[in-house]
């Protein structure tokens, strides 16, 4: 967390507090709630307490902003990786007004925010129907279920940048009918990672970028996670899941030998406006 972070996709992450309550399958094996439980002054739940930080917190993505600008290059902010921007909480108004305040005064910054709750997201941002160039709006989308709940709602926000984040990928995913062209800018696609994690069948991801590439939207592939194909004859000896089709079978090799290579290719892209 903080400068230069570890996620593929983003430069930094700042997160406004700390803390979050779990609404969809995605969050089963939530990893901001095992890396809470293990530093503390975060709780999960609705009734859990949040985590607040101090000026010096605050004023680190002003730092960022100014390296920026001195290079002349742009940075993304991936807000929140521990929590959600959008959770409806009492405790969290004044917190995301500074949030704001925050943002406004980063223009060198993209701020990527992305949410499980985007029928929030036009009501408690200050933008109404001009939202600025530096905001992108994302939220998560495990399986069809929750593609159909969510997208609609963060189609309907006038973000210059709307993106999905597929991870984890719990399910194979028709957005045909959900994204019309212009409407999604950018897709993340990624599986699983640690205790309890469940294998993402290939064929999914495949579909999402194979739709990606007819609709000319960026498409970036993050991890297959815990799980990696089986694809040798040897490796499908020592598999230990096998989805129910009988053709992918999955190994238990880890997030750092799975890798990020989907049939041999990295996929990186960015949506335009980011170039």
């Amino acid at each position: 967390m903080g400068k230069n972070s570890h996620i593929e996709w983003t430069h930094h992450t700042f997160n406004p507090w700390w803390g979050c309550a779990k609404v969809s399958p995605a969050c089963k094996h939530c990893y901001a709630e095992a890396l809470a439980r293990r530093f503390g002054g975060a709780e999960w739940g609705t009734r859990g307490a949040r985590r607040f930080f101090g000026d010096a917190h605050w004023a680190e993505p002003l730092k960022w902003n100014k390296e920026a600008a001195t290079a002349g290059v742009r940075y993304r902010v991936f807000c929140a990786s521990m929590a959600d921007v959008y959770e409806d909480r009492a405790d969290l108004v004044t917190e995301r007004a500074k949030l704001w305040k925050l943002i406004s005064q980063t223009p060198a910054l993209d701020w990527l925010l992305l949410t499980k709750r985007p029928e929030n997201a036009q009501r408690m941002s200050p933008y109404g129907a001009d939202w600025p160039e530096n905001v992108w709006l994302g939220t998560s989308v495990e399986d069809q279920e929750w593609a159909e709940k969510r997208i609609p709602l963060i189609n309907a926000v006038p973000a210059k940048v709307r993106f999905l984040s597929c991870e984890p990928l719990l399910g194979p995913l028709d957005l045909s009918a959900l994204s019309k062209k212009g409407s999604i800018h950018w897709i993340i696609a990624g599986g699983e990672s640690g205790p309890g994690s469940r294998p993402m069948n290939p064929s999914w991801v495949r579909g999402l970028r194979d739709y990606c590439a007819k609709q000319k939207i960026a498409f970036h592939f993050k991890q297959w996670g815990h799980w990696a194909p089986a694809t040798s004859k040897s490796a499908r000896a020592q598999a230990s899941f096998t989805f129910e089709d009988e053709e992918h079978a999955m190994r238990p090799l880890g997030k750092a030998l799975s890798g990020r290579k989907l049939d041999g290719q990295t996929h990186d892209d960015f949506p335009a406006s980011a170039a």
